[in-house]
């Protein structure tokens, strides 16, 4: 086995797209992606998917976590598979988080975010 150099490692480009075919691979709904470059001080990029059921969601979270680490991709943290109705799995570049339906309804992240851009766009012009 050789040690990964900085000079190995993966961009955050080649990192979303490790996530997104992994989830795609594993049937997830309705992936997004959601760039935060600017909004978030602790990453680059968020990707929201939803599965099926809590196992669905468990064994994504699960082989994202495999798949990462094959590359030489450490994960930061992972939140929530014990109940697995929201797990996070953290990337560092890329967030993770994969959801049961009626969670990501109720948080509706996507809709956060987009209107946390839009405030901070029309502050931005006002000032």
């Amino acid at each position: 086995m050789t040690n990964k150099t900085a000079d190995d490692a993966l961009t955050s480009d080649q990192l979303r797209d490790l996530v997104i075919s992994t989830l795609e691979d594993l049937k997830a709904i309705d992936i997004q992606q959601i760039n935060v470059a600017g909004q978030n001080p602790l990453t680059d990029l968020f990707v929201i998917a939803s599965g099926n059921s809590s196992r669905h969601v468990k064994s994504m979270a699960e082989k994202l976590v495999i798949n990462a680490k094959a590359v030489g991709c450490q994960p930061l943290g992972i939140e929530g598979a014990r109940e697995a109705e929201w797990v996070l799995v953290d990337l560092n570049d890329v967030i993770v988080h994969l959801m049961l339906p009626q969670s990501r309804a109720f948080y509706n992240l996507e809709k956060l975010w987009e209107a946390s851009s839009q405030q901070r766009s029309s502050a931005g012009r006002s000032a």
